[in-house]
């Protein structure tokens, strides 16, 4: 019977070993320059953008390529003043920024009790909110319209405010449900034998301790809503209620009759999506983390 010497690996599971690691390494070769090649991409998408939103309509066709000869900063204001894109930012951030505040709140004290409280209704529910994720927004429009129709919502920040929160609950507290299963619950048990309440313990010790997953998914949940474009189109129609999408569209129909602002176009794009842009590169290690902790815990 051969005995293989400490330290060293059998020659089967070396064999093995081989092809495996040959594979991650051809994978790792020709991932590496596809992802590269693919943010360099975007970036120059990104910085064309920039650079269009400040420059003439001829220098846009005449010359898409080059820098600028003069800063046009007056399509941005044309933006701003004219395609209404800063009562529209006003618009966007109160919605979005209610959206997520609302959805928190509902949404991590409905987690918390799926993540602790072991019933047998525990599985269905959880599958109830994961099967959420999947219902295409086509679907509910018109029952939606409906409900809001009679409530007189229409037309209102505070009915597309109930919609965003209602299309965010499934994802929110399937993922908050599994982020709050990582924590530890000695903690709650230490915190029962002191007399603390459920309430209290979720209030003071589980929502710091959930700090990293509830950041997560209010930045997911800001970046989904900031340019949703369906609810918005369909629930809105007041021009002074409208949201940056709806001011990027009424501006391309303005184009139709006004002449052409190419200029300014690029500008209300650039509105539209420089703060998220800004908003994901601040942010992206934290999202990343709040999203993997689960996995590495």
């Amino acid at each position: 019977m051969a005995v293989t010497a400490p330290g060293r690996s059998a020659p089967g599971r070396r064999s093995a070993r081989a092809p495996l690691r040959a594979r991650l390494t051809a994978t790792r070769c020709l991932g590496v320059p596809l992802v590269w090649l693919l943010v360099g991409f975007n970036v120059f998408v990104g910085l064309w953008m920039l650079l269009s939103s400040v420059k003439s309509a001829r220098e846009i066709f005449t010359s898409p390529w080059t820098l600028p000869h003069d800063l046009h900063l007056d399509n941005w204001g044309r933006a701003w003043s004219e395609g209404g894109f800063g009562q529209a930012a006003l618009n966007t951030v109160v919605v979005v920024a209610g959206t997520a505040v609302g959805t928190l709140l509902l949404a991590a004290p409905a987690a918390y009790v799926l993540s602790r409280v072991a019933t047998r209704w525990n599985g269905g529910l959880i599958l109830f909110f994961a099967l959420g994720l999947g219902v295409p927004a086509q679907v509910v429009v018109l029952p939606l319209f409906v409900v809001l129709n009679d409530l007189n919502l229409i037309d209102t920040l505070q009915g597309l405010c109930l919609v965003y929160i209602a299309s965010s609950l499934p994802f929110t507290v399937f993922f908050l449900t599994g982020f709050l299963r990582t924590l530890p619950v000695e903690l709650e048990e230490a915190a029962a034998l002191d007399g603390a309440s459920a309430l209290r313990t979720f209030w003071q010790i589980m929502l710091p301790l959930a700090r990293g997953g509830i950041i997560t998914v209010l930045i997911l949940n800001i970046i989904q809503h900031w340019g949703e474009t369906v609810f918005a189109l369909v629930f809105i129609q007041d021009t002074d209620h409208q949201t940056l999408s709806l001011a990027l569209l009424g501006f391309l129909q303005q184009m139709q009759y006004n002449g052409a602002d190419w200029g300014g176009l690029f500008a209300g794009v650039a509105m539209v999506v420089l703060p998220l842009l800004v908003l994901y590169v601040w942010l992206a290690r934290r999202i990343i983390e709040g999203m993997t902790v689960g996995s590495v815990k």
